[in-house]
């Protein structure tokens, strides 16, 4: 059985779905609203290139490094994507990333609870020793949400990586620790009851 395993997370605003093919076209149109594929600093897929992109991740999944999700509304329609990625599944360490939502639910209960959902995952059944956020560093707005969670900057990896358009990322990487969870999901519960 492969860690961590598929598994289905249900909140009151969200569901964390094993991402499958068929969310392909709800993920499209999610990609489509605001054009979120243009942001230069994030990696949301065209609205075309979704199947691709869902195939990607699932590659990864089959080779043990992710665990991919659709993020679904109460309806079922699926309003984007997040992963669990670079599992370390000796020490039990996992990253929150590559995540993405159609503009209508970006700063929303949705988001909120998908995270809360992740982290009390990792943390409450996965047994983590660390949960890891990354980020370009020129990405204000993730990097906001990041320290709102209560996530703490471990520091910034100059020159880290190629972005598509061949300049350098600085990825600024920040994690959360068991210790610091009940805080972070107090943090979390409050602006769910506060969030639209």
């Amino acid at each position: 059985m492969p860690w961590p395993a598929p598994v289905t997370l249900t909140g009151s605003y969200a569901t964390l779905a094993p991402l499958e093919a068929r969310h392909a076209s709800d993920l499209a149109e999610a990609a489509a609203e605001g054009d979120l594929w243009k942001l230069w600093y994030t990696a949301v897929p065209k609205p075309d290139a979704v199947p691709a992109e869902i195939a990607r991740r699932l590659d990864l999944q089959e080779k043990g490094s992710m665990l991919a999700f659709a993020v679904l509304t109460p309806n079922g329609k699926a309003v984007g994507m997040t992963t669990y990625m670079n599992i370390d599944a000796l020490n039990k360490r996992v990253e929150i990333g590559s995540t993405w939502y159609r503009k209508a639910v970006q700063r929303s209960r949705v988001n909120s609870e998908c995270k809360r959902m992740l982290l009390a995952h990792a943390f409450e059944d996965l047994d983590c020793i660390a949960v890891e956020f990354r980020t370009h560093f020129m990405n204000r707005q993730s990097r906001a949400a990041i320290e709102r969670l209560g996530a703490k900057l471990d520091g910034v990896l100059r020159s880290h990586q190629r972005t598509p358009d061949g300049s350098l990322r600085d990825t600024a990487v920040y994690s959360i620790l068991p210790h610091e969870w009940p805080a972070v999901r107090a943090g979390l519960d409050f602006r769910i009851s506060e969030e639209r």
